[in-house]
């Protein structure tokens, strides 16, 4: 098994601010945070001229009686509201056009996406389609669409994706079941609910799947070819409240307070990658994903170590930074690398889930498919370290 090379010593430069880099930051979405906001949207859609409202949801939230708040808040504000939630789990474009359909039955003037990054990201997927015409492939890619969208209001139920703070959907071919990054700014949310109430209701495999998605953005977004002062910025505020509180809300579900810190986190990591990307992790997740339907956040959460063992010889200062903040590296005697990689581990050993690919069901002779179409992915690009076929198909073989 190939050992990673040392980390660089860049202890005398702080990549936080990357003041040489510069960059261009275009916040979009106003972002509303506490306990109770959901009573908000009704006054807020209100507020942005908003008078009839398609509402994105699922089966999990309308079950929680989420969905029911928010309408009550809505029709409250003398709002007319109709309702989605025949959302899958992993959205697809049949998700979207169903969602479509209703919209275009009701003449919808607004969007609300209500609960996880499934639902945000079918709302916007509706939005593309709505506003623009055509089919989701056709805004595969950055910037396809041609004409102003409907404007939008998230309100995320899980603390994972950060979708109420990126102006992309990630919708999956239902046919080929590619997974297609549809990217607009029109597509970015007007404003943002954070209520961490809402995440109280979370199933315990949900609090676990989305909290380990929303540490990888953290991570990644650390570290990636565009990471920038203010991304950086955000990615490792998002980490300390992530690292710090994922245990605490796994074992404590009813913690108002744990929640919210996760909650803010996802966003957080969320704002990060709408400038800096993602990386390999995500990478080498979305092909198992396609094959086996395993869940996103379990499979981010196997691959996220590997990950940093291959990048450490180009970000291992910056781990370390990550970990230093969070207090993994107090004991001098413990290697850094080993350090973050069996924190990383013992996250998914405390929430019971699979440490290897094996016992997630995964067959060795698929590896090398994978890795090919891990390859492909978009995100690939940006991650710090060069990747092809043959390093993927070697993280996998790590993983295994």
């Amino acid at each position: 098994m190939t050992q990673p090379a040392a980390a660089k010593d860049d202890s005398h430069h702080d990549e936080r601010f990357a003041p040489g880099d510069g960059f261009d930051w275009q916040p979009r979405t106003r972002v509303i945070f506490g306990k109770g906001r959901l009573d908000r949207l009704g006054s807020l859609v209100r507020e942005y001229g908003g008078t009839k409202v398609l509402v994105c949801s699922d089966p999990g939230v309308r079950d929680a009686g989420h969905t029911a708040r928010g309408k009550s808040s809505l029709e409250a504000a003398g709002i007319d509201a109709v309702i989605f939630d025949e959302i899958n789990p992993n959205p697809t474009t049949e998700d979207v056009d169903r969602g479509l359909a209703v919209a275009k039955r009701h003449a919808v003037d607004f969007i609300v996406g209500l609960g996880g990054g499934s639902a945000m990201d079918c709302a916007k997927g509706v939005n593309f389609l709505f506003s623009n015409g055509g089919r989701m492939q056709d805004y595969w890619g950055v910037g396809k669409a041609q004409d102003p969208m409907l404007p939008m209001i998230a309100v995320p139920t899980t603390a994972g994706t950060g979708s109420e703070a990126q102006s992309f959907a990630l919708i999956a071919d239902a046919k080929t079941h590619q997974k297609m990054a549809c990217g607009d700014r029109k597509a970015a949310c007007v404003a943002a609910i954070l209520d961490p109430e809402l995440t109280v209701s979370m199933p315990r495999s949900v609090t676990v799947a989305t909290g380990l998605d929303a540490i990888a953005h953290a991570m990644e977004t650390y570290v990636t070819k565009p990471r920038n002062g203010m991304s950086s910025l955000f990615a490792r505020r998002a980490w300390e409240l992530l690292a710090t509180h994922f245990l605490r809300v796994v074992q404590n579900p009813d913690d108002v307070d744990a929640r919210g810190a996760m909650l803010l986190g996802a966003h957080f990591a969320g704002a990060a990658i709408e400038s800096s990307m993602l990386g390999a992790t995500h990478a080498l997740a979305n092909p198992i994903t396609a094959h086996y339907g395993t869940t996103h956040g379990v499979i981010i959460g196997l691959m996220l170590p590997h990950v940093v063992r291959f990048n450490w010889e180009t970000a291992g200062h910056l781990y370390q930074e990550l970990g230093t903040d969070t207090g993994l590296l107090e004991d001098h005697n413990t290697e850094p690398l080993s350090a973050m990689t069996e924190f990383l581990t013992s996250l998914l050993r405390h929430a019971g889930l699979p440490t290897n690919l094996g016992t997630l069901g995964v067959e060795e002779s698929m590896i090398p498919t994978l890795a090919a179409e891990a390859a492909e992915q978009w995100t690939g690009k940006f991650n710090p370290r060069p990747v092809d076929a043959k390093s993927l198909e070697e993280v996998y073989r790590w993983a295994y």
